[in-house]
C-alpha cells in the first residue's frame, strides 16, 4: 500500500516540473515569434495616376452647361 502513494507523488512531481518548464520557455520565447523588421521601404504614391482617356471610360466626356454644378460621380478603371 505504501508503494501506490509514492507513485502518485513522483508523478505530481513530474507533472509540476514540466508545466514549470514548459511556462517558463513560452515567457522566453514568447518575443521571439513577435513581427520581422521591414527589409526596405516600399515606394508607393497615394494618389495614382489615371490612365489616358479615362474621362470617356467613365462617360464624363459630356459638357453641360458651365453655370450648373457638375453632379457627384463614382468610376472604377481597370487597368491590368
Amino acid at each position: 500500500m505504501t508503494r501506490r502513494p509514492r507513485l502518485w507523488r513522483w508523478v505530481v512531481i513530474v507533472w509540476a516540473a514540466v508545466v514549470a518548464v514548459a511556462g517558463g520557455l513560452t515567457w522566453l520565447l514568447q518575443d521571439s515569434a513577435g513581427p520581422q523588421e521591414p527589409k526596405g521601404w516600399a515606394e508607393f504614391s497615394p494618389r495614382p495616376s489615371l490612365p489616358e482617356g479615362w474621362e470617356e471610360q467613365c462617360g464624363l466626356a459630356t459638357s453641360g452647361p458651365a453655370d450648373e454644378e457638375a453632379p457627384d460621380a463614382l468610376c472604377f478603371i481597370r487597368t491590368r
